[in-house]
């Protein structure tokens, strides 16, 4: 594997009162990186705040874009040109409709799905074709508008079931960066019943 740094965007809207919803799972995975890294977001010239770290070797870098979710792309586009990382060298994580609560998705390369912050990543990178760990939050019940339900917060054991998936989504990302995203979708692309077993996070 190359040993170039990595770029692991997370998708959501920066204001605090968008904090805990389920549009926010990307920020939360991001969160729970810095935490487990022993790093901070910090701020960056550009619309987007930045940790760096490293992981088995390869450095590492943690964003999250200050635009909001519509306009991930003028951020994404920011980030790659400033940092000099290759699309190849770039993980988005985002919350999903199509997948039911808490079950996880890692792909090389894909279409938005009707995501607007994915749709306007591929626009400002004219490509689809970087790795993305979707993270399921299920579909609204009957008679609720989808955006009134990915603005709104889980509670109960929906919540539980997406904190869960937040703590695997981050266990997916290491292991896209330490082990190849193919192992990542090999292990991580299966029932939330079946966990995998967290990577361990080496002292420094």
């Amino acid at each position: 594997m190359s040993d170039l740094p990595w770029l692991v965007i997370g998708l959501g809207n920066p204001e605090p009162a968008h904090a805990g919803q389920r549009h926010n799972v990307g920020f939360d995975v991001i969160r729970v990186l810095t935490s487990r890294l022993g790093t901070a977001l910090g701020r960056y010239r550009g619309p987007a705040r930045l940790a760096r770290s490293n992981w088995q070797g390869r450095d590492l870098l943690l964003a999250e874009p200050r635009t909001y979710m519509n306009e991930s792309g003028i951020a994404g586009a920011h980030l790659t040109r400033t940092l000099g990382v290759g699309l190849d060298h770039v993980l988005v994580v985002y919350d999903d409709l199509d997948l039911p609560v808490g079950r996880l998705r890692v792909r090389a390369s894909g279409s938005p799905g009707g995501h607007n912050g994915i749709r306007s990543l591929q626009t400002h990178w004219r490509s689809k074709d970087f790795a993305r760990v979707r993270v399921g939050i299920g579909r609204p019940p009957a008679g609720v508008d989808p955006i009134e339900y990915v603005l709104g917060s889980p509670r109960g054991a929906e919540r539980e079931r997406l904190e869960a998936a937040v703590a695997r989504a981050a266990d997916a990302v290491l292991a896209a960066v330490g082990s190849g995203l193919e192992e990542a979708m090999s292990t991580f692309n299966r029932s939330e019943a079946e966990p995998p077993p967290a990577p361990e996070v080496a002292d420094g």
